[in-house]
């Protein structure tokens, strides 16, 4: 049976994110069809796809690499996020399901449980899910596409530590969801902006994984 592509592709994106390929690492079609069991066809048309995305790079004479991005590289994809996230919030406000909303208040009561218990690595997960969730209530294939492919290469560059104020951040989120719930697209892009300049300073680059620029960072409107 072939293994479609889409299936290499998340393999070889979900190893380049944690680590087990550095930046710079050369990857031959050879070695990654027998890391994961498959013909060379569909690792060729995945090393396509991620070269696309920003994973990997074609170099001369070395072929497809783990693409090694800078400084700027970094604060240029946090930028683009907090653009997309208030905008994908205002989208959910306006195209949500009772089946999102659903999901969106477990969440939060779920959050707001693992806050009072000192949740730790939970939190972490349910955030990502939270986040994850009301960007598929925007309704918008295209808005959930570069958010995902943006939220894979924020947790390959960054490391988020845990909001100082667990608390806050998990009350900011259920103020979201009464915005999205009484369809207020405006309130729920403000309050997801606002989470986004609140929680910048948790973003901190992976040790190994971005180089210094030539160039001055601009890191003014840099947020989560």
């Amino acid at each position: 049976m072939r293994i479609p592509a889409h299936s290499v592709c998340t393999a070889i994106r979900d190893d380049i994110v944690s680590g087990v390929y550095e930046r710079g690492t050369r990857l031959t079609e050879e070695l990654l069809a027998r890391r994961y069991g498959v013909s060379r066809v569909p690792v060729r048309e995945a090393l396509r796809t991620l070269e696309a995305e920003g994973f990997v790079v074609t170099r001369r004479h070395a072929g497809a690499c783990v693409a090694e991005p800078t400084e700027q590289d970094a604060a240029d994809l946090l930028e683009v996020r907090t653009l997309l996230e208030p905008l994908a919030a205002a989208r959910a406000a306006q195209r949500r399901t009772e089946a999102h909303l659903k999901v969106l208040r477990g969440l939060v009561r779920l959050g707001q449980e693992r806050v009072r218990r000192g949740g730790g690595e939970d939190l972490r997960s349910l955030e990502g899910w939270f986040h994850e969730t009301l960007t598929q209530a925007s309704g918008s294939p295209g808005l959930i596409a570069l958010l995902t492919q943006l939220r894979h290469k924020v947790a390959w560059m960054y490391v988020a530590d845990a909001p100082v104020v667990a608390a806050e951040l998990w009350t900011g989120h259920a103020a979201v969801v009464d915005a999205v719930a009484r369809q207020d697209a405006e309130r729920a892009r403000a309050l997801t902006l606002l989470h986004a300049e609140r929680t910048a300073s948790s973003y901190r680059p992976r040790a190994g994984r971005v180089r210094g620029s030539q160039h001055a960072v601009n890191k003014v409107g840099v947020r989560n």
